[in-house]
């Protein structure tokens, strides 16, 4: 199957740090270089992450990339080309993945919510096949964060957890841990016994969690306000940005 790629793309952008409003949608953006070791997705679904909108806002600026910058990690979609070093994938195979190695150093200024995007092949895994586009996007930054998180405690069968989520209470939770158990925090100082971590993004994690995703075991939660099409990009940050939603803001479709 041969793809045919264009030159130019329709994208989300921001030239500059700062609020919604210095995010503009792009006719004529150029469509990103492919490396050897990465693959060309036409994206189809993104999801949005309070990562994004904390890195539009310039809150780690000094380790960033700079603008002009493409925003999104979380991507679901068809891989259009390939890289001369990648073995795993091919052209057709419909994958996922959160398309930032590291979260906060150097991040990719091609992000997700574009209509096409080059990632690593390593950060990427095949999409589960009972899920949609959109389901699948929405779970590779949120799912590996959690259980890189799990991993790093020592967390196994007839042990117990509590999730606080992503609202924090961290320094309530060290308060009343068991002696012999911990706090994990994804952000911000911990106290002691509690420790924090950034997610290093990882597509073999992905492929560790598919069989859990395609059982049933684990599923993923959209938010109820339902998806927001590729047009309306800022009014999906601008809703993230209240803090008021209770499942994952995700993008669709964007390019079908």
């Amino acid at each position: 199957m041969s793809y045919s790629i264009p030159s130019k793309m329709k994208a989300w952008v921001y030239n500059e740090y700062g609020g919604v409003e210095v995010l503009k949608l792009e006719a004529d953006y150029a469509v990103p270089e492919v490396k050897d070791d990465q693959v060309l997705i036409k994206v189809v679904a993104a999801a949005l992450n309070p990562v994004d909108y904390k890195r539009r806002l310039g809150k780690f600026k000094a380790i960033d990339s700079k603008p002009p910058t493409v925003p999104g990690y979380d991507v679901a979609g068809v891989v259009v080309k390939v890289g001369i070093e990648v073995k795993g994938l091919k052209e057709g195979d419909e994958v996922y993945g959160d398309i930032n190695e590291n979260a906060l150093e150097q991040p990719k200024r091609y992000g997700s919510l574009a209509e096409y995007t080059s990632v690593e092949e390593k950060l990427l895994a095949l999409k589960p096949k009972n899920l949609d586009f959109a389901q699948a996007a929405s779970l590779p930054l949120a799912i590996e964060t959690a259980y890189e998180g799990l991993e790093r405690a020592g967390f196994s069968a007839g042990k117990s957890i509590l999730v606080l989520g992503g609202a924090g209470q961290g320094d309530r939770a060290v308060k009343v841990v068991k002696e012999d158990g911990c706090v994990v925090y994804i952000a911000g100082a911990a106290t002691p016994p509690g420790f924090s971590f950034l997610l290093t993004s990882n597509g073999e994690m992905l492929k560790k969690l598919n069989p859990f995703l395609e059982s049933g075991k684990v599923k993923p939660v959209l938010d109820p306000k339902g998806l927001f099409p590729f047009d309306k990009v800022n009014e999906a940050f601008a809703y993230l940005e209240t803090n008021r939603a209770t499942g994952k803001v995700v993008i669709y479709p964007i390019n079908p």
